[in-house]
């Protein structure tokens, strides 16, 4: 349970790092310029603190909730294929979701979709190496 808890605030804590690495920088502000009228003037920070925070706990029940279902024979296999997995179903839905409502340039979807891949395999791999299910 202690190491369920820390890799559950880790996770949430890189999420949030990650998030902000991928859709502040140079690059991503350009690609993202399409959404500027959409934009908020300031982001809520507490808010956006415990809403990553739930998100580790949510993806690391997951993981260990998919473990023993996960391909790989190593921790860090089935860490990465989860990645994959909610990747795809994160990122990849949202991505193409978005291709069919808006006029977003194809550079911003595949920004998103590669950034995206990057941010759940850390996330996956962090999973992998501190967690796996309690002996039954």
């Amino acid at each position: 349970m202690k190491r369920f808890i820390i890799a559950s605030i880790l996770s949430g804590l890189l999420f949030g790092l990650l998030d902000g690495v991928i859709n502040a920088n140079p690059v991503a502000t350009g690609l993202y310029a399409v959404f500027s009228p959409l934009v908020r003037p300031s982001i809520n920070v507490p808010a956006g603190i415990v809403i990553d925070l739930a998100y580790g706990f949510l993806l690391a029940g997951l993981f260990l909730l998919l473990h023993t279902s996960l391909p790989g024979g190593t921790g860090l296999q089935k860490g990465m294929s989860y990645a994959v997995v909610i990747w795809f179903l994160r990122v990849v839905m949202s991505v193409l979701s978005q291709w069919m409502m808006f006029e977003i340039p194809a550079a911003a979807l595949l920004y998103t979709l590669v950034t995206g891949l990057f941010e759940m395999l850390a996330l996956g791999i962090l999973y992998g190496l501190m967690l796996k299910p309690a002996a039954p």
